[in-house]
């Protein structure tokens, strides 16, 4: 049995979000082929992520210094417990999948919040001579996101920066495979919006179905 933690950063529902309309197609077809498996929702626009703000940079040092936690201001101590469980929880999965709107060429504020909150140094990545290291190689990740226009190809390809920036850390952070589901087009071309939609929640059921049948690779 799995783990599978279930990303979603966007404050509309399923029925008036393109992305959540996908993702639960996909998530739908996945639990069809592994029933078993252990799938646990984030609806990051319902959940308390700290921003890494002076608190938290001062609890961390002070942590580092030696001064115990219970020494911590209340504030220090909250954000930090936080991360910290935000992050736990993380590494504690096997498998990932993140789904996003495309806002203003990346995506919404509280996905930036979550991936601050579990790029940690120690726990998910180590820094070495050679340069950072990546800890979480046995995982397995796919992100979904919803574009109003087309940026897969032609001339706006270049100001895509959430699925790119996305794969970027799921590479940072030692991630071997990551694949990406795309639905774009939609205010682009909203004759053919519905159509678009359908395709894309089709190719969302067969790549739950490989998602599914991928192992996990632990050393």
């Amino acid at each position: 049995m799995s783990k599978l933690l279930y990303i979603t950063a966007n404050p509309k529902t399923a029925e008036q979000s393109y992305s959540l309309a996908v993702g639960e197609a996909f998530l739908e077809a996945y639990r069809n082929e592994r029933p078993n498996d252990e799938v646990i929702r984030l609806d990051l626009y319902e959940m308390d992520i700290p921003y890494i703000d002076t608190d938290v940079f001062s609890g961390w040092g002070k942590l580092q210094q030696g001064t115990a936690f219970e020494q911590l201001s209340a504030d220090e101590k909250d954000k930090v417990s936080r991360i910290n469980a935000l992050t736990e929880q993380f590494i504690a999965v096997d498998k990932y999948v993140f789904v996003t709107p495309f806002w203003n060429f990346s995506f919404p504020p509280k996905m930036k919040a979550y991936i601050d909150s579990i790029c940690i140094a120690g726990k998910t990545f180590r820094y070495t001579a050679q340069g950072p290291v990546g800890l979480l190689t046995d995982k397995l990740a796919v992100h979904i996101q919803a574009r109003g226009g087309v940026y897969s190809e032609g001339p706006a390809k270049e100001l895509e920066f959430g699925d790119r920036y996305l794969k970027t850390i799921f590479g940072f952070l030692g991630i071997p495979s990551v694949d990406s589901i795309i639905v774009e087009g939609m205010a682009q071309m909203p004759d053919e919006a519905e159509a678009i939609k359908e395709k894309a929640i089709a190719q969302a059921r067969e790549a739950a179905v490989s998602f599914a049948k991928e192992r996990v690779h632990t050393s």
